[in-house]
């Protein structure tokens, strides 16, 4: 019966019957639930909830198939994670065009836009690189700009009003 289900859910991607975002997030073991702004709210099995600004192009990762995400595909606009380490056994990572942010337990927003990655720490520590490239780790109420290229990242501190703005847009 699983199998049919998959198959069945398989087909119904394949020729656009639902969202790619959503129809992946489900076959991961998510719960997927929309706000009154079309935000797409996603929790997962094992400690992981994501917050998807409207209209995100994003793809969840799960594996080893246990039914919790570990990674998160993020094209365009922003994402909030949220990650339990007394939930979640691992780390968990945001893949985007310029970057790679991978936490143990932490919230933490990714923004694409504009050729650019920025991330934001809310709460724990993140770090940050390019594909190739050394890490940088931000604490919360730091933030980080990466854009292809080969100079170092520079960590700051992030205006409250940027902050603001980003987190708004995430429906905090």
């Amino acid at each position: 019966m699983n199998k049919m289900l998959r198959s069945l859910l398989a087909a119904a991607l394949v020729i656009g019957l639902f969202p790619h975002e959503t129809a992946f997030a489900q076959s991961a073991g998510c719960a997927v639930s929309r706000d009154a702004s079309a935000r797409q709210v996603l929790t997962c099995p094992g400690g992981v909830k994501v917050t998807a600004e409207a209209g995100a192009s994003f793809r969840l990762a799960d594996r080893n198939r246990d039914g919790s995400p570990v990674s998160l595909s993020l094209r365009s606009k922003a994402v909030l994670v949220d990650v339990d380490s007394g939930q979640h056994a691992g780390g968990f990572q945001v893949v985007t065009p310029q970057a790679i942010a991978a936490v143990r337990g932490t919230q933490w927003a990714v923004d694409v836009a504009g050729g650019a990655t920025s991330v934001l720490v809310v709460r724990g520590n993140v770090a940050v690189r390019r594909p190739a490239g050394e890490p940088v780790v931000l604490a919360p109420g730091e933030g980080v700009d990466v854009r292809s290229g080969t100079e170092p990242l520079v960590v700051r501190r992030w205006p409250a009003p940027r902050v603001a703005a980003l987190l708004a847009r995430l429906g905090q």
